[in-house]
């Protein structure tokens, strides 16, 4: 678990046991309107999820809310079980992956083909993930430039390119983007989306315009953690080299 502003922390989630770094890293944040869980981690994570935000001094009947980034299984992979164990959760995502994350439609980076060629046991749970999503329900139905009236506020920034409901989130009080796939960071740098899992490379990169000009101390990114060095001149230089 890390510290990324005042009561907003990222849950560490590790692909395997033995990783040195986290694969994925939701973020929790909490205010006097209850705890917000940005993204939920990959199938299989649940526990590791239940951990860290004991570790933050909540449990799961303090998360009001659960925002979605985009519909990629990494992103929902514990929506279901969360549900089940606080019921009361309220699913908010954007309109646009919203009859993907609801079962309504596939997934469109998880396909028949990717899923056979997978081991049957990852394939089984996440195929048992896939099933449960008709349980999902959405309270509330995000679009690009709401404001949220949470953590001092909250902006909701439409991203499309990694996948049609790609949102980010930006946070004017703490200066800090939130950044979920549309952001990446490798070897230290900030990236763009990873190629091989962003279906619409040139939208992506399109949708960056909008985050070259917020007022940022720092970028969290879903892969790679925070960066926090010059984050909007490496953001135009990112949109620059793909052009």
């Amino acid at each position: 678990m890390m510290q990324i502003g005042h009561q907003i922390v990222s849950i560490e989630l590790f692909a395997q046991p033995t990783a040195e770094q986290p694969a994925y890293q939701p973020v929790l944040l909490w205010d006097e309107t209850g705890a917000t869980l940005v993204d939920t981690g990959n199938v299989g994570q649940f526990d590791q999820v239940q951990k860290a935000v004991s570790e933050a001094g909540l449990t799961l009947n303090d998360i009001k809310r659960v925002i979605l980034t985009h519909q990629d299984i990494d992103h929902i992979g514990n929506v279901s079980r969360l549900l089940e164990a606080n019921p009361d959760i309220e699913i908010w995502a954007h309109e646009d992956d919203i009859p993907v994350i609801t079962g309504q439609e596939p997934l469109i980076k998880v396909t028949p083909e990717r899923l056979a060629q997978m081991p049957e046991a990852a394939r089984e749970a996440i195929q048992n993930v896939l099933d449960e999503r008709s349980s999902i329900s959405i309270s509330r139905v995000l679009h690009d430039g709401d404001h949220l009236e949470l953590h001092g506020g909250i902006q909701v920034i439409h991203t499309p390119g990694h996948t049609p409901g790609h949102i980010c989130l930006y946070l004017p009080k703490e200066k800090l983007l939130l950044a979920a796939d549309e952001l990446t960071i490798h070897e230290g740098e900030l990236q763009g989306p990873i190629p091989g899992f962003t279906p619409n490379m040139a939208q992506a990169i399109e949708s960056m315009g909008k985050l070259a000009d917020l007022p940022l101390d720092g970028v969290f990114c879903y892969h790679g953690g925070l960066y926090d060095k010059s984050p909007n001149e490496r953001i135009r230089e990112i949109i620059q080299s793909h052009r």
